[in-house]
Formats: structure tokens, sequence, C-alpha cells
């Protein structure tokens, strides 16, 4: 892609920096909040299962399924929604998806047997479809690419933050409310966390804007000042058409497939994990199963640091892949041993969160113009389709052999694979830019 020439970093332009610390505490932490929830009603699941299970007379393999099936609806609808963002904006597109999601996940307290599970899953990914490429593409019209894999960490560390708070909370209400006002902990669980979505879908409609020069909360200097930096450089991809022609869209796609099937491994299956080491109470394993993800906050913002420092995505991304494969592969074969298996999971669960931080920066870099909505969206929906085989196929193996072990080493196979392809993937360096 074409370059322009390097504009002064923001150490030595003041007037950026303070309108990029605005910027800042303006939408990252309302951004974040909205996906600490898109993520815990993703997650949640793998909690409920531990009474959903015994309730509803469920096995591993429908588990899995079920779990798996919540990114086909996802697929399906992603790339549209991503589409129509630029026309209808991004703040009634990230409303709407929230709104939607959140009924929809406090309506899994309605689950009676496995075709209303599945059918509610594949509904949760129909509607939150979009929103994370969709909020990724709202962040390209606020920052530049030299700032994006740390503004990437920033809004990210939501995944880990859904780790930390939702097993010991999502355990919690499990064991407090469990049986009142005739339903069960799972079922309280599903309410309580998915109607604040609802509400944050309303505040949505009112907090965000579509673009830096409809926000009135920045004057005109302001706006100049952005104006100036987030000017997007000649050439690049002309139409969605162009994008879907695009080799190294595929190559980014398919690595990030590999890189998702692992990630949800782990948020899927870790209380079961732990819980086939010997930890027997429901608590317990909630407090444990936040344990990976502190660590994981940690080297999302260390590797982001770097990344930015040194404008380099694919080493970066390709190198943490690779270690998490590592460690997954010890957790495999950990054979039932608590400390083994937590310490294994979470280097595994840290390394590939800071792979998937960097790697959502490598796009952003890559794909400029109203073609990078579309973009986004399709590397998110090819790579989400990890999300379906990772949780289906350990639950297939697990029903068919009582074990996790040769399910796991089929997620430490797949994070090798997309280390191999982020080596494999030359994008341009990224400009040099605030």
């Amino acid at each position: 892609m074409a370059s322009t020439p390097l504009a002064a970093p923001s150490a030595a332009r003041p007037d950026l920096a303070a309108t990029y610390r605005k910027i800042d505490w303006r939408l990252l932490p309302f951004l974040m909040l909205c996906y600490v929830f898109a993520y815990l009603d993703r997650i949640n699941i793998g909690f409920a299962k531990l009474q959903m299970q015994r309730d509803l007379g469920m096995t591993d393999a429908v588990y899995g399924i079920g779990a798996g099936i919540f990114f086909l609806g996802y697929m399906l609808c992603e790339i549209p929604s991503n589409l129509l963002l630029p026309k209808i904006g991004a703040r009634r597109t990230l409303s709407r998806i929230m709104i939607l999601w959140g009924l929809t996940s406090a309506s899994m307290l309605f689950v009676r047997n496995e075709h209303m599970f599945y059918g509610l899953r594949f509904l949760l990914g129909v509607f939150e479809a979009g929103f994370a490429p969709g909020m990724i593409f709202y962040l390209t019209y606020w920052y530049s690419g030299a700032k994006m894999a740390r503004v990437m960490a920033v809004v990210m560390c939501a995944g880990p933050i859904g780790g930390i708070v939702g097993g010991p909370m999502s355990t919690w209400i499990m064991t407090a409310f469990a049986g009142s006002h005739g339903l069960a902990g799972w079922q309280w669980m599903f309410l309580i966390e998915g109607l604040p979505c609802v509400v944050l879908g309303v505040l949505a409609l009112r907090y965000l804007d579509d673009r830096p020069q409809t926000a009135r909360w920045l004057d005109a200097q302001e706006k100049q000042v952005l104006a100036e930096v987030l000017t997007p450089p000649s050439g690049g991809h002309g139409s969605f058409r162009q994008v879907a022609k695009d080799v190294r869209v595929y190559v980014m796609a398919v690595a990030y497939f590999c890189q998702i099937c692992g990630l949800y491994a782990v948020s899927f299956w870790l209380p079961t994990i732990l819980k086939s080491t010997g930890v027997t109470d429901t608590i317990s394993i909630g407090l444990y199963s936040s344990i990976p993800y502190i660590a994981s906050i940690v080297a999302m913002v260390v590797f982001a640091r770097s990344s930015d420092r040194r404008r380099e995505r694919r080493w970066h991304a390709a190198w943490s892949a690779l270690g998490a494969a590592i460690a997954l592969a010890v957790a495999a074969r950990a054979g039932g041993s608590l400390s083994v298996s937590l310490i294994s999971m979470t280097i595994a669960t840290a390394l590939m969160w800071a792979s998937y931080t960097v790697f959502w920066a490598m796009p952003s870099d890559y794909l400029k113009g109203e073609a990078a909505a579309g973009g986004i969206a399709l590397i998110n929906t090819i790579g989400l389709l990890g999300g379906f085989v990772s949780p289906t196929l350990i639950g297939w193996v697990r029903t068919a052999t009582g074990s996790m072990e040769m399910g796991l080493m089929s997620m430490v196979g797949l994070l090798v694979l997309g280390s191999v392809l982020f080596m494999l993937n030359r994008i341009p360096r990224p400009q040099a830019v605030a």
C-alpha cells in the first residue's frame, strides 16, 4: 500500500496528545464495558454447564454443539452488519446489537431441552453479529494506525476482565440464587448477566458519536488536529470486492481461525478442566478460572506496547501463538494435576490473548477506507468459525474417549499452524503517526 510522509509524533504535538487523552477517556472505558458483557454472554455457558448439564441431561457433545452454534449465527450476519455500519452509523449499529443480544441472553433461562438450547445460542450469535469488528472499525475513525495495538489492548482487555469477573460472579450467582422463586442458579445467572446489555445499548444511543466530526465534546481545533492525523493514505482497497480478492486477507483470516480455536477451548472448557483435577466446589472453580485472565491483561499490555514501539506486528503475534501452543500441550498432558494444569493454562491463555491483541492491529494497518469495514468483518467471520469448531470438536472427542487430552492436542496443532501463517504474512509496517 502507498505510504504518506511521517507526521510528528504525539510527544511533539501537545495539542494532539491532549486530544487523544480526551478521546481515550470518552470512548475506551465505555466500549470496554460493553465488550466485557459481550464476552461474558459468550462464555458464561461454560459455568452454566456445571449445573445446566445435570438439570437438562445434556451430554458433552450436546453442550459442545450448543456452545459453538453461537458462532454459526454470528458468521451468517456479521459481514452484512459491518457493511451497513458506515451507512447507518456506529451509534445505532452498536446500540441495536447490545439490546437484542441482551434480551436473547436473558432468555436462556427458558431453555428446557437441547433444541431450545441450540436455537437460543444460534440467535445470540445472530444478534451479536458485527459487534467486535464494528467496534474495531469504529476505532479507526478516531485513532491512527500507529496507536492501534495499544488501543486494542485497552478495549480487548474486556475479554480477560470478563474472565476475571465472570468466573467468580457467575458461580456466586448460581450458588446464591439457586432455587430462589423457583429458578435454578444457572437461570438466574443468564438473567442477571443479560439485562445490563440492554441498558448499555440504550445508553449507547445518547453517549456515542458516529465520527469525530459530529462529536459535540470536541472543539473545532481538536477536530482539525484529528483530521490532519487521520487523513487516509492514497491507494488501498476501493471496495469490498477488492478486499474479498486479496490473498493476504485470507491468510490473516485462517491464522485468526487457529487463534480463536485455542481461545475458546479455554473459554468454554476451563471450568470442566479444573473440575477434572479434583476441584468440586463451584465457587472455587470460578476463582481458579479468573487466574489465567489476570495474567492475560498483563501480557496484552506488554505485547501491545512492544508492538507499537517497534512498529512490528507479525513476529509478536507469531511467537506468542507458538508459546501458547507449547503451554497448552503441557496442560493437555497434565494428568489431573491442579498445579500443573493451572500454571500451564495460565501461560497459554495469557499468550493467546497477547497474540489476539497484536493481531487486530494488523487488519487496521492494512485495510483502509470504507472497505475496511467489510474486510475486518470478513476476517472475523472466517476466524470465528473456530468458535464453532473448537468446542464442538473437544465435546465430541471427550464424549467418545472420556478424556480432554486429544481434543486439547488438536488445538495445539492449530495454534502452531496459526503461528506459521503469522510468520508468512508480511503486512507493511504501520506509519509512525501520533
